[in-house]
């Protein structure tokens, strides 16, 4: 009985250190992102990336460029097909849910990203290089190219 004890705790002390790298690795893309206008190439938002009680990592608008229309409002999500959400701020609104990490390919997929521009949603994975993310939305499968691809840059601090 203690011979299994002992041969259980070498196999814990083994495996312990990779999953915490492991978990550390997938951790990684958890900060702030620049987001640029597809259109201009200038700056308009930026994006928190965190890791939710589930497991899986979510992002939401911190920041924008120019955060009230003409007449002084907040923006909201005017273009959400669901009418009752046209009203919520854009400010704090989660575009990005559900994201994995997959060791193998070193990248976070299985999620989905929402245009608030546009109010549609898409299939996307994400891809970390240093401080540059490579956001994919697609629609159907990743490898139909069905898509388009966003830069995001890592920021250290969440922007006021």
């Amino acid at each position: 009985m203690k011979r299994a004890f002992l041969i259980a705790g070498l196999i814990l002390a083994i495996a312990f250190p990779s999953i915490l790298k492991a978990q550390s690795k997938a951790d990684r893309v958890i900060g702030y992102y620049l987001t640029t206008d597809e259109d201009t190439g200038k700056e308009n938002s930026q994006v928190k990336i965190y890791k939710n009680a589930n497991g899986k990592y979510y992002g939401e608008i911190v920041w924008l460029k120019d955060a009230h229309e003409a007449d002084g409002s907040d923006k909201v999500d005017k273009h959400n097909p669901d009418a009752k959400l046209r009203n919520k701020k854009l400010i704090g609104l989660q575009i990005l849910k559900d994201f994995n990490y997959d060791p193998k390919e070193d990248e976070w997929s299985g999620g989905t990203i929402y245009n608030p521009k546009t109010g549609k949603t898409y299939n996307s994975f994400m891809k970390l290089d240093g401080k540059k993310m490579s956001l994919r939305g697609y629609i159907g499968k990743a490898w139909m190219g069905l898509g388009k691809t966003a830069i995001w840059m890592k920021e250290e601090t969440q922007r006021k």
